[in-house]
């Protein structure tokens, strides 16, 4: 019998190490097929909690947050670009970093429909997030935006205008952001698994296999 786990999946939309991260995870879940049974939620965390709707340039932005330069940038979005492609995600250049605190509350959102139903549409709208920003290098604080994500996600698109025009789930993603933080969670993608265990970063699938095989045992 597959043993059950559940991994809470703390990132941005805006991470590269997250889409990463969460396309090698699936893959190692991919093969721990029939060992695991894993129940995955997106959790919610801002890498610019104070940016400005409109954004900023990505190369001035990360310049003025690290103080590397334009070259070391450069050949690092290369690496990643590799990583992401060797686990099937295509990785575009984006010229501008957004806030992403309107798709933290759509994700919250997408969790409660899927509650009573079952389903998988938050992790539909986390993909279609992704793919939006990193592979169509879109704005990923508009509301059209993420609206057109909401629908390519199966959730309702008239609902999703609704929530984006108003304040609805900032206040609960407000403390979601901040229960994390509170618990330790200060870099991205942070994988918990059964709220004991933590993998941090985008790492390979073999070494999440790793780590989950070994994690269900311990919880066997």
């Amino acid at each position: 019998m597959a043993k059950k786990l559940q991994i809470d999946f703390v990132s941005d939309v805006v991470c590269p190490w997250c889409a990463v991260g969460l396309a090698s995870l699936e893959t190692a879940l991919k093969k721990l097929d029939g060992e695991i049974e894993a129940e995955l939620h997106f959790q919610p965390f801002e890498l610019n909690p104070d940016m400005a709707p409109e954004g900023e340039d990505r190369d001035e932005h990360l310049a003025k947050k690290y103080g590397r330069s334009k070259a070391e940038f450069a050949a690092s979005r290369e690496m990643i670009r590799e990583r992401a492609a060797a686990v099937g995600f295509t990785m575009n250049p984006q010229e501008r970093i957004y806030n992403t605190f309107d798709a933290h509350r759509l994700l919250h959102w997408a969790a409660l429909v899927d509650k009573p139903n079952n389903g998988t549409k938050q992790a539909a709208l986390k993909h279609a997030l992704l793919r939006a920003y990193f592979t169509d290098a879109r704005n990923i604080a508009d509301a059209d935006v993420l609206v057109a994500a909401a629908k390519e996600a199966g959730l309702d698109e008239k609902e999703a205008r609704a929530i984006l025009a108003g304040d609805r789930y900032g206040a609960e993603t407000r403390l979601e952001e901040q229960a994390w933080l509170a618990a330790g969670i200060n870099s991205v993608p942070a994988i918990v698994v059964n709220r004991t265990y933590l993998i941090s970063g985008g790492q390979p699938p073999e070494v999440f296999e790793a780590h989950l095989r070994e994690m269900a045992q311990k919880e066997a």
